[in-house]
């Protein structure tokens, strides 16, 4: 019976500590971007070029960096 006067107070204590993370990090200001998450959707991601222009680049640079060796 003892164990369970142990466990709840070891529990209590877990609780407790998330409770003060939770108020140090309000008042640090980590929740304070409300705006941000909710247009990032719109904004463009980088897209990448398909693979077969980028080798073909590759190429074109390659000879281009032969020619000026020679």
């Amino acid at each position: 019976m003892s164990i369970i006067f142990i466990l709840v107070i070891i529990g209590v204590l877990v609780a407790g500590g998330f409770l003060l993370a939770f108020i140090w990090a309000v008042k640090s200001g980590q929740y304070e971007d409300s705006y941000s998450p909710s247009v990032r959707i719109l904004f463009d991601d980088h897209i990448k070029e398909p693979e077969r222009e980028q080798s073909d680049k590759e190429n074109t640079n390659h000879k281009k960096d032969s020619n000026n060796k020679e």
